[in-house]
């Protein structure tokens, strides 16, 4: 009796794990892609219009992940629809970093993007960080994935007409702190998984 118990508790461990990993697996994408978006914006291989852009096309891979993580769970067929989302991004972020448009990865407009793109990045990883150490339950990944949803399209707005100015960056700056502080905040919560 004890060996099903036992059989029965691992089984669920597994299932768990493998929810949390998958989990993890969709943020973890994120990251990386704002880190490239990042990337080409430092190299001049995008320039500001283009990343907004992009990240327009961030905030709905991550409003959709929000949105499929607010019941706790990720099914397999959520997976595979948010799998062929960040595809599609991935191959929007390589397309539009290998086109003949330049950016001037010197300009105070594109320093501001690459800045707001930086610490979307950290907050990401932030999550992730969370959801990988188990301080953060899917339903508070899921609420924070919203926000940074809004933190993307607020940078797409900024950047949709090819500059940033500082009262947009500030705008964007104050939306990242609010979201900074709710991360911490739910990572340092009592919930655990």
């Amino acid at each position: 009796m004890k060996f099903a118990h036992t059989a029965i508790a691992a089984a669920l461990g597994l299932a768990f794990s493998g929810a949390v990993l998958a989990q993890a697996g969709t943020i973890q994408r994120d990251v990386n892609q704002q880190n490239r978006i990042e990337q080409g914006l430092k190299s001049g291989e995008l320039n500001t219009r283009e990343a907004a852009r992009l990240e327009r096309e961030e905030s709905r891979v991550e409003r959709d992940q929000a949105r499929a993580m607010q019941d706790g769970k990720l099914s397999p067929a959520e997976k595979a629809r948010l799998a062929r989302e960040q595809n599609k991004v991935s191959r929007d972020i390589y397309r539009e970093k290998h086109d003949a448009q330049k950016g001037d990865p010197n300009s105070a407009s594109s320093q501001r993007m690459q800045a707001d793109v930086q610490r979307n990045a950290n907050q990401q990883s932030r999550i992730e960080q969370g959801v990988q150490s188990g301080s953060l339950t899917t339903r508070e990944a899921a609420r924070l994935e919203r926000g940074q949803a809004r933190d993307s399209r607020l940078e797409a707005r900024a950047g949709a007409d090819g500059k940033v100015d500082a009262a947009e960056q500030r705008r964007v700056q104050r939306n990242e702190n609010r979201e900074s502080r709710k991360i911490r905040r739910e990572k340092h919560d009592a919930q655990s998984k």
